[in-house]
């Protein structure tokens, strides 16, 4: 296993540094301000649609997506630069069009997609002129088992009829969220994994209902289109909106998630980074009885202890993107699972002690601890909460042979 950076990749990662430091995070301010006055825009802010021009001229576009329709990065190519852009999440991956859920969602379009699905939704969402949005986990049902999925998916002539309810759905309060890729059942008699398919469906499509917005710990996330509630009531569609094929969709969700996993474990990673440098600056300019913070052992103890945490886990990040690219997802599932377990936990210990370190400061709107903090302990609820994946790593474990 060779990390080190080829030059081009150093080259990506600098620009993208640069562009980072000197305009995304000065930036974060303004997406506040432009947030403040108009509260109930759900749309893009300006200062998002001014970076992404930025960053469309920096040549720091859709670098996440391999193949074709991308970059052309390797999973191991993309991570420095995806972990930089968790530095502000807010703004950084939107700003390089490598947002969630539309890096997912854009990824099986191109793997999966018709020619004229990936005309007609891949190419403007590669542009940034739609966003759009995944609908598969449901208030009525344990969403960590995607095969009890309630929302059923019935063929009625040359049409596929959708009837259920979905939450969570990112991004779906904006207008700009043009498309829905909902997953449900068509044939309920089919084997377990068999059941379920997924289906693009327009926005603007009748019976599609936006029933509410969903808040994170009280964050709205409003700069990349909020969550939403979704009912779908009797919502019909041709049938080439199929993706894929009937029977298809668990196994494209799978699909789906890996890529989806990591990115996320880079960019957290990206995040400690930042709340080691608030942590920094912080214990070195406030004092207490006599000494700064950054004198006092229990201090130097967690930032000792944080980068410890961090070094080892982005070696960890480092094999799993290595052997995404050279075996395949399938065959680095153990360690995608491990990083979905290891590193949001770590980092929210991380981020819980940097906001110990700013005390009462630390859970205002004066530092974006809390907002980091929050969007931080919900990926150990999404994708997979952390109890299922340690169960499904716990059984491959016991199915391994000795280790000598």
């Amino acid at each position: 296993m060779d990390f080190a950076p080829d030059p081009s990749t150093r080259d990506l990662t600098d620009r993208a540094r640069a562009f980072i430091a000197d305009q995304v995070l000065p930036a974060e301010p303004e997406l506040d301000e432009q947030l403040a006055a108009d509260p109930g825009r759900w749309g893009r802010p300006p200062v998002i649609q001014d970076l992404q021009v930025r960053a469309r001229e920096a040549g720091l576009w859709n670098l996440f997506l391999p193949g074709e329709h991308g970059a052309g990065l390797s999973q191991l190519q993309y991570a420095p630069i995806a972990e930089l852009t968790g530095h502000s999440p807010q703004l950084a991956p939107v700003a390089m069009n490598c947002a969630a859920p539309d890096t997912g969602n854009m990824e099986l379009l191109a793997e999966f997609g018709t020619p004229a699905q990936r005309e007609r939704w891949l190419n403007p969402l590669l542009e940034a002129q739609i966003r759009s949005s995944f609908c598969m986990t449901e208030p009525g049902v344990a969403s960590s088992d995607a095969t009890q999925i309630g929302t059923r998916i019935r063929r009625d002539g040359d049409d596929w009829v959708i009837s259920g309810r979905k939450w969570w759905s990112t991004g779906a309060m904006s207008p700009d969220a043009r498309l829905l890729i909902v997953m449900g059942i068509t044939d309920p008699d089919a084997a377990r994994h068999r059941q379920q398919s997924m289906i693009l469906v327009p926005r603007e499509t009748e019976g599609v209902h936006i029933v509410r917005p969903l808040t994170v710990f009280g964050y709205d996330d409003r700069e990349h289109g909020g969550h939403a509630e979704i009912a779908f009531d009797e919502v019909r569609v041709p049938a080439d909106a199929i993706l894929g094929g009937p029977g298809e969709g668990f196994a494209i969700a799978q699909a789906r998630l890996g890529p989806g996993r990591i990115h996320h474990c880079m960019r957290s990673l990206g995040t400690a980074e930042r709340a080691l440098d608030l942590a920094r600056e912080r214990a070195a300019d406030r004092s207490a009885f006599g000494r700064t913070l950054s004198e006092r052992g229990v201090v130097r103890e967690w930032v000792a202890g944080a980068r410890i945490q961090i070094e080892a886990l982005r070696l960890l990040v480092f094999k799993t993107a290595w052997l995404m690219d050279t075996v395949g997802n399938k065959a680095a599932m153990t360690e995608i699972q491990a990083i979905k377990i290891a590193v949001p936990r770590a980092v929210q210990e991380i981020l819980d002690r940097v906001i110990q370190i700013f005390g009462a400061a630390g859970v205002s709107q004066d530092v974006p601890l809390a907002g980091l903090w929050a969007g931080i302990r919900t990926l150990r609820l999404a994708d997979g909460p952390d109890e299922v994946h340690l169960s499904s790593l716990g059984r491959a474990e016991f199915r391994r042979s000795s280790a000598l």
